[in-house]
């Protein structure tokens, strides 16, 4: 019989990784919960221990301390039986970017993108040395929308696009499967935590349709999942618009239309 890989879920306590959490315990994985809220963690455990039979195991760390990350960053690395990834925990700030201190930015991109690419870090050698695992990336359609207005968060989210996309070619051929998974609006706590209502956006997709979904573009091994885009091929569109460029860019002089013109 084939044993399982433990998924280690960060941001697990709600939301999202809640939901991951529930998705993959009925899957029959075993899973490591990592958030800042202790009771809200073990709350979960207990819940799908008793539900679904598995074991869970809680690490209470906010990530954007330094010592509660490496203890993180040691049970991937050190853990044999995590086979696979949920970068989930991230976080808005409230207010545009002139109305945002860099104490405020500076933990938003700790949380956002340091942090998630410190633990795949921690976890790739591991994975790679094995030929299996799998890195899941929680991104955002607001990384790909600086129309949408929320700078500094669509920011982090523009690096967990790009980081997925390196790290499927350089970690995909040693058998490691890597996702990026963007939502558009979702309904978590994130939109009250950065003082927004989330009952006054447009569109708003159910946190549960937005993993099952996901999970869809997991099994197919789908490098990028946009579960509100109805046309997929839009993105592949826009993204052999970026894939028809790079041979442009190895040039020895700059393009005529560059050129002084005296």
């Amino acid at each position: 019989m084939t044993t399982r890989p433990i998924v280690l879920i960060t941001g697990a306590s709600t939301g999202i990784g809640a939901v991951y959490a529930d998705r993959f315990a009925k899957r029959g994985h075993d899973l490591v919960l990592v958030a800042r809220d202790r009771s809200r963690l073990q709350i979960l455990a207990d819940k799908l221990s008793e539900e679904t039979g598995v074991n869970v195991d809680i690490i209470q760390a906010d990530l954007t301390v330094a010592s509660a990350l490496a203890e993180v960053e040691a049970r991937l690395r050190d853990d044999a039986r995590i086979g696979i990834l949920v970068n989930n925990a991230g976080a808005a700030a409230a207010g545009t970017f002139i109305e945002q201190k860099p104490d405020q930015v500076a933990d938003l991109i700790n949380l956002n993108s340091t942090a998630l690419t410190r633990l795949a870090s921690a976890v790739a050698p591991r994975f790679v040395r094995e030929g299996n695992g799998a890195i899941i990336n929680i991104g955002s359609v607001v990384g790909l929308a600086p129309e949408f207005g929320m700078t500094v968060y669509g920011a982090t989210k523009a690096f967990v696009l790009f980081l997925t996309q390196g790290l499927h070619l350089e970690l995909g051929p040693k058998g490691v499967y890597v996702q990026a998974v963007l939502p558009a609006a979702t309904r978590t706590e994130i939109w009250e935590r950065s003082g927004r209502d989330v009952n006054a956006l447009p569109a708003v997709m159910e946190v549960e349709e937005l993993v099952d979904s996901a999970l869809v573009g997991f099994d197919r091994r789908e490098t990028i999942t946009i579960p509100p885009l109805p046309d997929a091929s839009q993105w592949s569109t826009f993204d052999g618009a970026r894939l028809a460029m790079i041979p442009n860019f190895m040039q020895t002089h700059a393009a005529m239309r560059y050129r002084p013109t005296t």
